[in-house]
């Protein structure tokens, strides 16, 4: 079984800076891309950033030069530092982690979710 558990989400002003981060946990063979989308009220999830396992980034455009995401393979464990916040980053933040499990194929795993509100 594997357990993504993120933290870090809380409601900060604009111009302010959070930290998220998701620690991947249980039967992990390896671990390929991680990466951040978000889902605000009444809009699709959309991309954030990703990275993957060789270090390459790939952020979406309104989070570019703001947002950064980083990875730390000891400890199975993705982060997004972001700066600059505006009230359109308001958003669940989620985490996604390709993963292969020991006796299993490789697939995507989501987090819980980690609400991030900025206020203006």
């Amino acid at each position: 079984q594997v357990q993504l558990v993120e933290s870090g989400g809380g409601l900060v002003q604009a111009g302010g800076s959070l930290r998220l981060s998701c620690a991947a946990s249980g039967s992990i063979f390896s671990i390929n891309t991680m990466g951040w989308y978000r889902q605000a009220p009444g809009k699709q999830r959309e991309l954030v950033a990703t990275i993957t396992s060789g270090g390459n980034t790939n952020y979406a455009d309104s989070v570019k030069g703001r947002f950064t995401i980083v990875r730390d393979n000891a400890k199975n464990t993705v982060y997004l530092q972001m700066i600059s916040l505006k009230p359109e980053d308001t958003a669940v933040y989620y985490c996604n982690v390709g993963l292969r499990r020991i006796t299993a194929a490789p697939r995507d795993y989501w987090g819980q979710g980690t609400q991030v509100t900025v206020s203006s």
